[in-house]
């Protein structure tokens, strides 16, 4: 007999940005069907009518699209939305909204079978209970002990029942636990769990008032409608899963009942609690892969938009949670297909690092083409006012392949090399009270000398680096016969191509701006601060 074909879905609510953690439960659920050579499923759970988030669901598509994760069926499988049933996707509509009419029917059946009931207490009624409750230091939970004394169809005349039921639409279907059983589950993750259902609430599982079920009822019907095989999501649902084993036992589904594996959380840089978007304000970092605008106009940043290549992004989000049980830390997504599995991921939470963030786009930074890097440079040059039309595309690569290896993100290559398309305007008054003292200034302007009268091969020079290398030594070469201070001389001449004692080697920056524009610099600083001295 042939194993069945694994299915995994990523069941999302659009009730706002997706935030990394919910990337890294698609990423892993995509992983392991790609593994299996099974189906991934994106489904929208947007049975919460009151949370929907306007621009939500096209903000969770964008993002997996960005991230390289495509599901084979699904909102937006095969790049066009899915809402009816077809030969390619018969488990369509995939948005639970547009699947409203299947789950009263299942509710009902719940009911009729003696698995649930129908609960008409009002909301200010168990608000009410709930604080008396608290004043009695205790918690209110609606279960097999409460309700009894409350209004619902185990307690009321049938007549009652359904006259409430066709006069009203103020009454929800709740799920009727057991008294005292115990509920054995296992996790692929967390192995075997026993829980006594006394310690459990009777769920709601649909509402009159607005016709939808709640996410209970609505992700194990569906789950079992679109056949999965494997249920891969956050620890936050771990509590759910006793109602969920209870619910594929009252349905008669136990033999199709999915394997379920919770993942832990993704925890603060410290280790303190879950991440989230107030923690990557305060410290400054991104929580969510793309930009999000909410309805009050504030912005969140997003990974994309931070200069992130999807792929550093990815493969920083498969190693938290996840030991590969190798020191390998760069995986393609291909790699991580053929690599991934359950059981090694991680029960703890996993603490995000920024810093390691960053450090994995710069590995993916440097495996790029210099020409990659220099098509990327050429629309931020343009954004700070830079003609590019006065730089070959050779220019580019071969100052890329400098600066990549200082950068973390393209967005770095301006910082870090502005200076070899502008020159300073000012000087940092520190390093000019430092190193331009009246000896100095003296022998920099015996160094111009020196440079006017040497042949200097300039960018983009087919062997740029035997032209810099040989400039480096003529010129190191030359302030040692003088017998100056190296560091002084160097110190100097950058504060003067630069505006500030740092930045790239005197000699490659020398070759990028040119042998003229680099005299016109030492002249223009050597009047500007004898002036000002």
């Amino acid at each position: 007999m042939s194993q069945k074909k694994r299915r995994v879905r990523f069941a999302p609510s659009p009730t706002g940005p997706l935030h990394m953690g919910g990337v890294r439960t698609a990423l892993y659920n995509y992983l392991y069907a790609r593994q299996a050579e099974g189906d991934f499923i994106l489904r929208i759970e947007d049975t919460d009518s009151q949370r929907f988030v306007p621009g939500a669901e096209e903000y969770i598509i964008e993002s997996l699209k960005w991230c390289g994760i495509y599901p084979d069926e699904g909102v937006d499988a095969g790049g066009k939305m899915v809402e009816t049933p077809s030969e390619r996707h018969p488990h369509a509509p995939y948005r639970q909204s547009q699947r409203k009419p299947i789950y009263r029917k299942y509710a009902e059946e719940l009911v009729n079978n003696g698995f649930a009931y129908y609960a008409f207490d009002t909301s200010e009624e168990l608000d009410a209970k709930r604080k008396e409750a608290e004043s009695l230091k205790k918690t209110f939970t609606y279960n097999h002990i409460t309700r009894k004394g409350l209004k619902n169809s185990l307690t009321l005349p049938k007549e009652e029942v359904e006259r409430r039921l066709a006069e009203t639409n103020n009454w929800t279907i709740r799920f009727k636990n057991p008294e005292n059983r115990v509920v054995k589950m296992d996790d692929q993750i967390r192995g075997h769990i026993e829980i006594n259902t006394d310690t459990l609430d009777d769920k709601v599982l649909w509402k009159a008032a607005d016709g939808l079920p709640t996410y209970h009822l609505a992700n194990v019907v569906d789950d079992h409608l679109m056949e999965i095989t494997d249920v891969i999501r956050g620890e936050e649902w771990l509590p759910s899963l006793p109602l969920h084993y209870l619910l594929y036992e009252a349905f008669g589904w136990e033999e199709s009942r999915p394997s379920f594996a919770h993942l832990s959380l993704l925890l603060k840089p410290d280790g303190k609690g879950k991440l989230s978007k107030r923690d990557g304000d305060r410290l400054g970092f991104p929580v969510f892969p793309l930009k999000w605008v909410n309805a009050e106009g504030e912005v969140s940043r997003g990974y994309r938009e931070d200069g992130y290549y999807p792929q550093a992004f990815i493969n920083m989000l498969a190693l938290l949670g996840w030991n590969p049980g190798t020191e390998q830390e760069i995986f393609s997504l291909d790699e991580l297909v053929k690599a991934f599995s359950l059981d090694r991921v991680i029960k703890s939470g996993a603490r995000f690092n920024p810093e390691k963030a960053k450090w994995f786009n710069q590995e993916y930074l440097r495996m790029q083409s210099d020409e990659e890097l220099a098509k990327e440079f050429v629309p931020i040059l343009k954004e700070n006012g830079i003609d590019t039309g006065k730089y070959s595309m050779e220019y580019l690569k071969q100052l890329c392949a400098l600066i990549k290896e200082r950068a973390h993100f393209t967005n770095d290559f301006w910082t870090i090399s502005h200076y070899i398309f502008t020159a300073p305007q000012s000087y940092a008054e520190n390093d000019i009270r430092k190193f331009c003292t009246p000896e100095n200034l003296e022998n920099i302007r015996k160094v111009k000398d020196f440079l006017e009268k040497t042949e200097i091969k300039e960018a983009p020079y087919a062997k740029k680096e035997e032209a810099v290398s040989v400039l480096e030594e003529r010129l190191t070469g030359y302030i040692k016969e003088n017998g100056w201070k190296m560091g002084s001389i160097m110190n100097t001449l950058r504060l003067f191509f630069v505006g500030e004692a740092k930045g790239l080697g005197i000699a490659d920056i020398i070759y990028f701006i040119g042998k003229d524009e680099a005299l016109n610099r030492i002249s223009a600083a050597l009047e500007k601060i004898s002036i000002e001295r």
